[in-house]
């Protein structure tokens, strides 16, 4: 594996001088916030693609992700894990309802809830948005050192609010 190790640009070393942080105060969280930005960029690429194709944007991504991931789920915990607004999800939701990606189907014991499945055809698309996304994470996760894996997934869960870990832990783990 080859080490990756680069200098940043002159400008940006200046700019964050003038802005009060020296190297040791800021560049680290500056590079990886970059990093952070180009491998988001670089993630969603793929599925983008995919989700062009039935003229869907990233917020149907996520729903999609999270209903086929969590069968039964509610329109209330949806709306938790995705904070946006209900009027939001109402829009996409309809959307994937219509295009028969998601059922909606009401409570068992309570008839006000709404309790959302992804259906044959929304979990394959699901899946399909997934693929590429899971080989560029295979790929990654390969070239680290032993450990790596561990130490990826720990830098990541920090990175989510403190408050919200163990519901992110939960919701990650359960499968």
């Amino acid at each position: 594996m080859a080490d990756v190790n680069f200098n940043m640009p002159k400008q940006w070393t200046d700019a964050a001088q003038a802005a009060g942080m020296d190297d040791a105060s800021g560049s680290l969280e500056y590079e990886l916030i970059e990093l952070l930005f180009f491998a988001y960029r670089d993630f969603i690429s793929d599925p983008d693609e995919i989700l062009a194709e039935y003229g869907f944007g990233r917020a149907h991504h996520r729903v999609l992700h999270f209903v086929s991931r969590n069968p039964g789920i509610r329109v209330t915990e949806l709306l938790d894990i995705l904070k946006i607004t209900k009027q939001s999800l109402g829009r996409v939701l309809k959307q994937l309802i219509d295009e028969d990606f998601i059922e909606q189907r009401t409570g068992p014991l309570d008839r006000r809830q709404r309790l959302l499945y992804a259906t044959d055809k929304g979990r394959a698309l699901s899946e399909r948005l997934a693929a590429p996304q899971s080989r560029r994470l295979a790929r990654a996760l390969a070239e680290l050192p032993e450990g790596g894996h561990e130490i990826a997934r720990q830098f990541l869960y920090r990175i989510i609010d403190e408050n919200e870990r163990a519901r992110v832990a939960h919701l990650a783990n359960k499968r």
